[in-house]
């Protein structure tokens, strides 16, 4: 969304989740998320094209890559008055059940749906349930829906504080108003009946009231078992309706400890916080970079510098979490995407697709690494690596995995102990073989990782 929104969840970040009693877990997540990787898809900036039939020849690559999920920024008609820039922004929906034109049609859309269903591949939409643009026809036909000034007049998108925002192109809707929600769960249903979609991410999810929240899971869920659903916010009680929310705590950790500003007790310490507040099978979103890190904070090149690898593998093997990739990840992309306006991704850097393909093989091969419920607790490993070293295990009946992640500048040869299930293991991302001891030393690269298997399936592609 915008710098605004940015800074509400950088301070939530920076606070301890507020704990569940007790934390919540509903236990509804689809059996096919158990070991899902999600991508963001910014389809603007996608391809030359910037259409619906451009991206979907993407498909298989993304399918090759190991993708799971898409989740598609908003595609719907963005308002005209008050527009941001030339194009807007996808977060100033002019009709929740239209196609922004400039995308293609709504044909094209239940197409590429139905090509990514075919491949097996996952498609959630971005829904933009706290206000819509000016020229939205409920602002004429259903004023009372929205959030009124004194004067009369419809406010602007209010923050978690009741304060107007900066969001100058987006009119608040009134939760108080039970018509206004049945509508906006109406709209819901209209994608998952029309186009087949298999849920939502929602935006600013904290900025609305968790009971609405529940309505929509509780009017979807029971005649949709694959339903899904992904929150924009840091709150432990959202798990109540939801599969997964953001890990907005752990991302601006990893900026911080790139950067050399934190350090390995206190990813420590923010698993443990997680561990009380979270409950084991609640699912959280990791990530290094989405369209708001990337546009109004700076690439992963930026924030993390030589460090965003490690980041990612960690981000992507911790307990709950669900790694994200941002569209241009894995082309090494290291511009910021401009927000309101036409900035298409270049393709050609074809160096990290190894990388991320490997990782999330890793991801769908260990069942240790499995999301939520099917997957592993976290153990950290003692070691003498210091703050710059993060060495944990997950291990689930056979399958143990052991990562060793680096933030300095120079190598590591770190000690470590109790180590579970020692004897033969495979170093993943050299496809080599070695022995580990209950204790022993591993060395690891500088900015660098180390992940080690056994058990299960042992061999990355």
């Amino acid at each position: 969304m915008r710098k605004l929104l940015l800074a509400l969840t950088l301070a939530l970040a920076c606070r301890s989740p507020e704990p569940a009693t007790p934390p919540v877990d509903r236990g509804f997540h689809p059996e096919w998320s158990k070991n899902a990787v999600i991508y963001e898809v910014n389809v603007r900036q996608y391809t030359p094209e910037g259409t619906f039939n451009a991206f979907a020849k993407e498909l298989p690559r993304l399918k090759a890559l190991g993708v799971d999920i898409l989740w598609f920024m908003p595609i719907q008609p963005i308002g005209k008055l008050n527009r941001k820039g030339t194009l807007g922004s996808y977060y100033s929906i002019a009709n929740y059940t239209g196609i922004n034109p400039e995308f293609g049609t709504q044909a094209d859309f239940k197409a590429l749906v139905d090509a990514a269903h075919a491949q097996g591949t996952k498609v959630v939409l971005d829904w933009v349930a706290n206000h819509t643009a000016f020229d939205h026809p409920w602002t004429k036909d259903h004023k009372d829906w929205y959030t009124l000034r004194p004067d009369g007049s419809i406010s602007r998108a209010i923050d978690d504080k009741g304060k107007e925002t900066d969001w100058t192109d987006v009119a608040q809707l009134n939760y108080k108003n039970a018509d206004m929600r049945a509508a906006m769960i109406g709209e819901m249903k209209w994608w998952l009946d029309t186009t087949g979609i298999d849920g939502f991410r929602c935006d600013a999810a904290g900025f609305m009231p968790r009971e609405f929240w529940k309505q929509v899971s509780d009017a979807f869920r029971p005649s949709r078992p694959g339903f899904f659903m992904l929150a924009e916010w840091e709150d432990p009680k959202l798990h109540e309706s939801f599969d997964m929310t953001y890990g907005w705590g752990l991302h601006h950790l990893l900026n911080d400890v790139s950067q050399g500003k934190k350090g390995a007790t206190d990813l420590a310490k923010y698993f443990a916080t997680e561990d009380s507040a979270y409950a084991p099978g609640a699912y959280r979103m990791d990530f290094t970079s989405n369209h708001d890190e990337n546009s109004w904070n700076g690439t992963e090149f930026e924030r993390m510098g030589d460090n965003h690898l490690p980041s990612f593998v960690l981000s992507a093997t911790a307990q709950r979490s669900m790694p994200l990739i941002y569209s241009g990840q894995e082309a090494a992309f290291k511009k910021r995407l401009r927000f309101f306006d036409k900035d298409t991704i270049v393709w050609t850097d074809t160096t990290l697709r190894a990388f991320y393909r490997s990782t999330i093989a890793l991801k769908h091969t260990q069942s240790a690494l499995g999301n939520g419920p099917w997957g592993a607790r976290q153990a950290l490993l003692k070691q003498d690596g210091g703050e710059r070293v993060f060495a944990f295990t997950r291990t689930l009946g056979a399958n143990t995995v052991a990562v060793f992640v680096n933030f300095d500048s120079t190598a590591a040869s770190v000690k470590y102990d109790g180590m579970p299930q020692p004897g033969a293991f495979v170093d993943w991302y050299s496809h080599t073989t070695t022995n580990l001891g209950a204790a022993g030393t591993v060395e690891i690269p500088k900015h660098g990782y180390r992940v080690f298997v056994r058990g299960a399936t042992s061999s990355s592609p």
